[in-house]
């Protein structure tokens, strides 16, 4: 039961939990990365090996983001529970960099379909998809839940359809376990992996609304994340089946790759629109988010009050929407490519993460006497410190051999220091004038 929804029934059951952690995970990113992930491995058994830990990984996040959710069972999410942990400067610094994140998140998402449908002309795709959205919602269109909930489950169709086909109807590669040949970068390969993994954490979001939840949480989680990595295996053994590691390498779009080689030209054609408009979904989706988080944020004074103003006809934030419009395009401009992009997401990511993540022993210390109503993820305090430190490398990883992009990271960070305190002194001033 929330601790803000009291008398509210939690009505998950354990496989409407589990479905959600599938839906959270499963992204467009499988369609572009393990191009990505191939080159920076280098062989096939360090191509696998790095899938392999990357979804050991995030199995790890996601139970232990589902117990820092059923500790702290409370509206705001990260911002909450740094706060209240840590401090509120903290947790405002944290929010604005993974808040500016998610606009560049949506940029790489359309960066993928624009690829997929349009290689010749991506960019002026993605641009133009990312344009005529945030036009859509300035008008007051808004994607329904039931097309969203279409688009998200396209993806893990066109996902087991993909891996099917390659491994039972196209030709294989003749030698796909042979080495690729390529340098092999370990911690490099893990990058996109992440990316491609990346969701799991909104598992905390979830504790206050599963029935039972020390009892279902675990094979909830277990049983969502072994979907996803069942998915990606069975499609990354039909991209190497069938391409060769090299051959995946080679492959940026090796989505509509695997589909030409498994029902030909006609095939590849209907795939790459198909990503196209799970794309568009997931941008559409992130634009209708993003500017709820600002509001939020102005509410608690830390943003300027034009984000909580909302258009009576149209219900459209329009201070928020433009703001998300900026986070979205300029970063497009700015790094112009998906690996870019890429880098800067999980990065930033990363940071959050590592931060969020060691919240679970301030929450364990404070709430040992009422431990017994809330979710325990087992392997505390070890599986916990594994995980801080894995995400803790791959920021050094990136800092040190994508230095430039990373400190744009910590720029965007650093910000929101000075943004918290005059938004703070802001509130302070209205409330005096209100007061006097």
């Amino acid at each position: 039961m929330s601790a803000e929804s009291p008398g509210i029934e939690a009505k998950l059951s354990a496989f409407d939990t589990a479905m959600i952690v599938v839906s959270l995970v499963v992204g467009i990113g499988i369609f572009r990365t393990p191009a990505i992930v191939a080159r920076e491995a280098g062989s096939t058994p360090l191509f696998f090996a790095a899938w392999a830990v990357g979804g050991l990984i995030a199995l790890v996040g996601a139970f232990l983001f589902a117990e820092i959710g059923s500790r702290h069972p409370r509206a705001g999410g990260y911002y909450r529970v740094v706060a209240d942990c840590y401090s509120p400067v903290l947790a405002f610094m944290l929010n604005w960099a993974h808040a500016l994140m998610q606009g560049a998140g949506a940029a790489g998402v359309a960066f993928i379909g624009a690829q997929y449908l349009a290689p010749g002309a991506w960019f002026r795709v993605a641009l133009a998809m990312m344009a005529i959205l945030l036009m859509l919602n300035f008008l007051g269109i808004r994607a329904g839940a039931r097309t969203q909930n279409v688009l998200s489950g396209m993806k893990i169709v066109l996902i087991a359809g993909l891996a099917a086909a390659g491994l039972f109807l196209a030709p294989h590669a003749a030698s796909p376990l042979s080495p690729a040949g390529l340098p092999s970068h370990f911690l490099g390969a893990l990058v996109p992996v992440f990316y491609a993994f990346g969701g799991y954490q909104m598992t905390m979001n979830l504790g206050a609304d599963v029935r039972d939840a020390p009892r279902r949480f675990p094979p909830a989680i277990a049983g969502g994340m072994a979907v996803v990595a069942a998915l990606y295996l069975a499609i990354n053994l039909a991209n190497a089946a069938v391409l060769g590691v090299p051959g995946v390498a080679r492959a940026d779009l090796v989505a509509a790759a695997l589909a030409r080689a498994s029902f030909g030209p006609v095939g590849a054609g209907i795939v790459s629109v198909a990503i196209f408009l799970s794309a568009a979904g997931f941008v559409n989706a992130t634009i209708l988010q993003m500017p709820r988080a600002y509001y939020a944020m102005a509410q608690d004074g830390v943003l300027p009050a034009a984000f909580k103003r909302v258009n009576a006809r149209t219900q459209v934030q329009p201070a928020g929407l433009a703001f998300f419009g900026a986070t979205m395009i300029l970063p497009a401009f700015l790094l112009g490519s998906f690996e870019k992009l890429l880098d800067y997401v999980v990065f930033t990511d990363s940071v959050t993460l590592v931060v969020v993540a060691s919240t679970i022993a301030v929450l364990r210390a404070r709430d040992r006497e009422r431990s017994a109503n809330v979710f325990r993820m087992v392997g505390f305090p070890w599986l916990p410190g594994i995980y801080v430190l894995c995400m803790a490398a791959l920021c050094v990883e990136l800092l040190a051999t994508r230095t430039a992009i990373s400190l744009a990271g910590v720029v965007v960070f650093l910000t929101g220091w000075p943004l918290f305190r005059l938004g703070r002194r802001a509130t302070g001033a209205a409330k005096a004038r209100k007061a006097g």
